[in-house]
């Protein structure tokens, strides 16, 4: 994976959070078996070294466990996390089974619903404003001397 646009469509997919990732995994629907990953970690997570570590972690284990538990004909996203740089590598392998076993038994379409633009209607104050043609019409008052 390489384009943006497929990052985009993958995060309309199931995704299952879990403490040193998030992995998101959306079928594409195309007849092509291959699996393909894509990984990213922002630079919110550290430096271009740490970044760079976390993603050849995410790689080792993505060859060692997408062959035998990941879906076929998937893209298979991991967003690395802040407290998945130092985290026991084990622990990551362990974490990953336990993700791509419930993306697994989680029907398509569980994935996060789509996002609204704007807020909540139950949380914003939205009494109509008049506008200038609600307001009443002005009225002619006599100027002094005029009846």
């Amino acid at each position: 994976m390489g384009k943006r646009a497929d990052f985009l469509a993958a995060n309309r997919g199931r995704r299952a959070p879990m403490p040193g990732f998030v992995l998101l995994v959306r079928e594409r629907g195309d007849g092509d078996p291959a699996m393909r990953i894509g990984i990213t970690v922002t630079k919110k997570i550290g430096g271009a070294v740490i970044r760079n570590r976390m993603k050849r972690r995410f790689r080792v284990l993505a060859r060692e466990l997408l062959p035998v538990h990941g879906v076929a004909g998937a893209d298979h996203v991991l967003i690395g996390r802040a407290e998945g740089v130092e985290r026991d590598f084990a622990l990551l392998r362990g974490e990953l089974e336990k993700a791509l076993g419930k993306i697994l038994t989680r029907p398509e379409g569980q994935g996060r619903p789509p996002r609204r633009k704007g807020a909540s209607p139950a949380t914003t104050n939205h009494a109509k404003r008049p506008s200038p043609s609600d307001a009443p019409a002005a009225r002619h008052l006599p100027a002094s001397g005029e009846e």
